[in-house]
């Protein structure tokens, strides 16, 4: 790992690249960057930091403020801030130099958390998640390992290879869900990876189009060639039969992973078994939509309206509260 540090020019945006998101990342950048001097704040303005941080950005964080037991939400958000602070560094800048050094920078301030010198706000919050929950750095590096994996790979080869990718990519976050529940087994830890799996794939499938604008490409080119979509294909962002295919066979294998790995839900803690059951189903009904507009997410990005969001909460609540965790609905 290099001690390189990354160079100034991260503190400026190419031409017409200027957005609300990069904005509040750069303006955090200047304040708490590798360049930047200042002192390790309190455990308490830290969590605030990481708490505010969150609910800027975290999509489903009324869930987690209904869900998830009281005494947990500042763990969770001290967490969620360092993914954050990653994936940030990984894709707000527009050098992949930069990028890769910077993610160099964070695993540092990382290693310093857990060796008791935090200086960044976010690692001085999660030394005391870290501490008090006993977590390991090793679901924090995997997940620095996928960030610097998507400087480097734009495709993939096979499926097993996206599978080996999701392995970094999204089993650490269940992970730690395990660990901030105390309930870390190794059962559970294979039916939580088969869930993040699943959600990933689910993701993928729902991103097409705008994983291509960016110059990736998830599905497989092995499962490209089997069903017959050629390059040119990919560059018209053509729907076709062979696209429909490709598509419907992608989905039920996402859809496998979720109903596979739903078994976890009646295995967690009674008060952690709603928000997993909730993320469970709502992979599958993201897959549903892929299925309802006929698998042509190039012209449509499937997404849940706000309404089928509150549905599916009250209805996870209404079943774990009835004890039906089944992952049908």
């Amino acid at each position: 790992m290099t001690s390189q540090q990354p160079s100034r020019s991260v503190t400026s945006l190419p031409p017409g690249q200027a957005t609300a998101e990069r904005a509040r990342f750069l303006r955090d950048f200047h304040q708490y960057g590798p360049l930047a001097q200042y002192e390790p704040p309190s455990l308490r303005v830290s969590r605030q930091y990481c708490r505010h941080l969150t609910r800027q950005h975290y999509e489903n964080f009324t869930v987690v403020s209904w869900f998830v037991p009281r005494g947990l939400r500042q763990h969770f958000c001290n967490v969620y801030a360092w993914c954050r602070w990653a994936d940030d560094l990984a894709d707000e800048v527009f050098s992949q130099k930069d990028s890769l050094m910077l993610l160099d920078w964070w695993q540092r301030e990382l290693m310093s958390c857990y060796r008791g010198h935090p200086r960044h706000p976010v690692t001085v919050a999660l030394q005391e998640t870290v501490t008090t929950f006993q977590i390991p750095p090793e679901p924090f590096l995997d997940l620095l390992v996928a960030f610097r994996q998507d400087q480097e790979v734009r495709r993939y080869e096979t499926f097993e290879e996206l599978l080996n990718y999701c392995r970094y990519s999204a089993n650490p976050v269940g992970r730690l869900v395990l660990y901030l529940a105390r309930c870390h087994t190794p059962e559970r830890v294979a039916l939580s990876d088969l869930v993040c799996t699943g959600l990933q794939l689910a993701n993928f499938w729902q991103d097409v189009g705008e994983d291509w604008h960016r110059g990736r490409m998830y599905i497989p080119l092995a499962e490209c060639r089997r069903v017959g979509y050629t390059e040119d294909m990919w560059q018209r962002r053509e729907f076709n039969p062979a696209f429909q295919t490709l598509m419907k066979g992608l989905v039920e294998e996402a859809a496998l992973f979720l109903r596979r790995g739903g078994q976890l839900v009646a295995l967690m803690p009674r008060q952690w078994q709603v928000p997993v059951l909730l993320f469970v189903r709502g992979g599958l009904r993201i897959l549903q939509a892929i299925a309802a507009i006929d698998y042509n997410v190039w012209q449509t990005r499937p997404t849940l309206s706000r309404w089928t969001k509150l549905a599916l909460m009250m209805q996870s609540w209404w079943d774990v509260l009835w004890q039906k965790t089944g992952i049908n609905k």
